[in-house]
């Protein structure tokens, strides 16, 4: 172990190489950023077959040894058949003495035209500087989902290599292109490669997410599931007109409304019995996590244009995001929608809503509560119609611990770096990716964002700052030396 004198000169030594190079590291993602690798649009996928390409190159230049897995094609709604892109499996250094640690990341990016909006053409990357030019804005899309995380722990390990300096870690990458279009054909690969590629694998570090503020690092460390239901009233085989049947049928829709209106009351709590069950109890080291948090619930408020919550503190909003269930309605299919007024009974109408789930929250449990539940409200209407109720998507909640190794590591890497304790924040929404290495491999997975609050990934005028791409990068370099002090 280092004492903790050479380990600051060593980081030292490392910031000021990565200080010095700022502009290549910058000139790499330009290069990244042109390639158009929208896995979404059928028409750019031989552009995103590209960018798998330079990526592997990439890697094969630091010295990795690269495999690019087929996984064959897939089939889109029209019938066209289309080739998905290889994911790499790359890994670099096999000291037995050193973990493993296995980023993470994918090289796809959302759809983006200059005309939705963006304010400079989004496969260009373009630097628009602030007071002083540590603070400019690079712009292009991809910028910090995910290209630029990508690139800065490519950079962090190259910077090892360029200074001779020993690997402190063993690394292993996997490179995907089919995340923005929902990862096809990864979740098959991890199990597969689970007693192979995996096996050596200590720890997983995935860095495709955001801080929660524009200027505080954070460490993710959990994210919601989601179960999504649909449910279907249905009289007859045809719409009625309610001049010649109204007021002598039970409507479909007004038991649909019924039953909607049943599932969450004016306070936000959702209203089937059993579902707060299996939460987990909130305790008071976890309680205290939130205190710290910085994060302003006006300019939250402002951003998403409401006049107001339902609660009135940073704790309780943050808790109600993340470690507590909702309940949202998503719309009614077979309803009449359009302007104007059309005086029909719909025949059948199909609700739709999902249950945001947190840890210890059970798929089939929750299934099975809110079919009982409607079930019971619809049976006390004495309706005729037909009702079926489905999940048809159901996504698990992920979770980690703040005190396994690699958050302490992460946060004294953030430390050295930012100056600042990180705050540990968790995702309201769902991260597919952790919760699939998680299941495949039962490995340590850990969630470490460099891009902040306001980069606009999926938006327009996507970027990541000057800043957050080398300070990350950083971040990135000094993490793989406390991983290995640590281990």
């Amino acid at each position: 172990v280092m004492s903790s004198s050479s380990s600051s000169a060593l980081e030292m030594e490392i910031f000021q190489y990565i200080d010095a190079h700022q502009s290549d590291f910058i000139k790499d993602l330009k290069e990244w950023v042109a390639v158009e690798s929208d896995s979404v649009q059928p028409h750019l996928r031989k552009e995103v077959m590209r960018m798998m390409a330079l990526a592997a190159d990439r890697l094969a230049a630091l010295g990795a040894t690269v495999n690019l897995v087929n996984l064959g094609s897939h089939e889109l709604p029209g019938g066209q058949v289309l080739p998905l892109p290889s994911v790499i499996l790359g890994e670099l250094g096999k000291d037995p003495q050193n973990p493993t640690v296995c980023f993470y990341g994918h090289v796809d990016v959302q759809p983006a035209k200059k005309e939705d909006g963006w304010n400079t053409d989004p496969y260009t990357l373009t630097e628009i500087n602030g007071v002083h030019l540590f603070v400019g804005n690079l712009y292009g899309r991809g910028a910090t989902d995910n290209k630029g995380p990508v690139l800065a722990w490519i950079n962090a390990v190259e910077t090892f290599r360029a200074l001779k300096l020993a690997m402190p870690v063993n690394f292993k990458f996997v490179i995907e292109g089919m995340e923005e279009a929902g990862s096809l054909g990864l979740e098959k690969l991890l199990e597969e490669e689970n007693q192979s590629f995996f096996s050596d694998v200590d720890y997983i570090v995935i860095s495709d997410n955001l801080w929660l503020s524009n200027k505080k690092p954070a460490l993710t460390y959990g994210s919601r599931g989601n179960a999504c239901f649909f449910v279907e009233v249905e009289s007859g085989s045809k719409d009625l007109h309610s001049g010649t049947f109204g007021g002598i049928i039970h409507e479909p829709l007004l038991d649909l409304i019924a039953l909607l209106d049943s599932l969450v009351d004016s306070t936000g709590r959702i209203q089937i019995p059993g579902i707060y069950d299996s939460v987990a109890a909130l305790t008071e080291d976890e309680r205290k996590l939130y205190e710290s948090i910085d994060f302003d619930l006006e300019e939250h408020r402002n951003n998403c244009g409401v006049k107001k919550f339902l609660y009135g503190t940073k704790e309780e909003i943050l808790l109600h995001l993340w470690r507590y269930p909702s309940l949202s309605i998503h719309g009614i299919e077979g309803a009449f929608h359009e302007p104007g007024i059309k005086t029909v009974i719909p025949a059948k109408v199909i609700g739709k809503f999902s249950i945001r789930q947190v840890p210890h929250m059970d798929l089939s449990v929750v299934k099975k509560q809110v079919v009982e539940h409607l079930e019971s409200v619809f049976s006390k209407r004495n309706s005729p119609n037909k009702l079926k109720v489905s999940m048809p998507l159901g996504a698990k909640p992920w979770l980690a611990d703040v005190n396994d190794l690699p958050y302490k590591a992460a946060r004294r890497a953030i430390k050295t770096v930012f100056g600042e304790d990180p705050d540990f924040i968790r995702d309201g929404s769902t991260v597919p990716v952790a919760r699939m290495f998680q299941t495949a491999t039962q490995k340590s997975v850990m969630m470490l964002p460099i891009g902040a609050a306001d980069d606009g990934e999926h938006s327009q005028n996507e970027k990541i700052s000057r800043c957050n791409y080398i300070e990350g990068t950083k971040l990135f370099a000094a993490f793989f030396l406390e991983i290995s002090k640590l281990h």
